[in-house]
């Protein structure tokens, strides 16, 4: 008689062993994975601030990285996949310096006001005006084309001007509202601004520009205030 086949185990009989094997394999593999796809996005991020978006090539990507065309497709489906990736990337690092900045200081109208101005300062900053202007011509095309997917690129940014609102609210300071809601009215207003003064290229230098960029971040700011600040109890006018 010949032998029997061993018997086929389930996940439900493995091992104590075997489970910790299967577990550092995914552990790398997930490690590689990630690792790789978190190059392709440091290599385009790098790739749009040098040349432009016409500059982000397949070639050039994989030239850049020296990972393989197949490594690509396994992690992004097309080139937008890609951009959104680098949205959100670029969202999170300007988050994470924004929060660092607004965390010193205690007055929630502080906290806001640093954040609005430095969303139009940074972006509008001499040395990073090309790599601005390139992705404000994506953000209004991803806008229409994936909409869905870009909100969820910027939402650390509206989460964190909500937070500042939701501060605010808490003390006081602000008018009672939906903090969510009225960070992404912000977060539109800020952006509707900047796409408009990017892609009018300006050519201004030295201090003319750094003027317009002043001009043009206090004046947001005071339509942000005059929005958020809770009217005097005294004084029924407009703050």
């Amino acid at each position: 008689m010949s032998p029997r086949p061993a018997p086929t185990r389930g996940a439900a009989t493995e091992s104590a062993w075997e489970r910790r094997a299967l577990d550092q394999v995914l552990r790398s593999t997930q490690h590689r994975f990630l690792s790789r796809s978190r190059q392709f996005v440091a290599a385009a991020r790098g790739l749009v601030a040098e040349k432009g978006i016409d500059g982000l090539t397949l070639r050039a990507l994989l030239e850049r990285t020296g990972l393989s065309r197949r490594a690509f497709y396994e992690r992004f489906e097309t080139k937008d996949d890609l951009l959104l990736a680098v949205f959100e990337e670029t969202i999170r690092s300007a988050s994470a310096r924004y929060r660092e900045g607004a965390d010193a200081f205690e007055d929630p109208l502080d906290r806001l006001r640093f954040i609005v101005q430095g969303m139009i300062e940074g972006a509008w900053s001499r040395p990073t005006i090309p790599h601005s202007i390139a992705m404000s011509r994506e953000h209004l095309r991803l806008a229409g084309s994936r909409p869905g997917d870009l909100r969820c690129a910027l939402q650390p940014l509206t989460e964190l001007i909500a937070g500042a609102l939701a501060l605010g609210i808490a003390s006081g300071r602000f008018r009672q509202a939906d903090p969510h809601e009225t960070a992404v009215l912000i977060h539109n207003l800020v952006s509707s601004t900047l796409h408009a003064a990017l892609l009018a290229a300006p050519g201004e230098e030295g201090r003319a520009h750094e003027k317009r960029v002043k001009n043009m971040a206090n004046a947001v700011w005071e339509f942000c205030r005059r929005a958020v600040v809770a009217p005097d109890p005294g004084n029924q006018r407009n703050p």
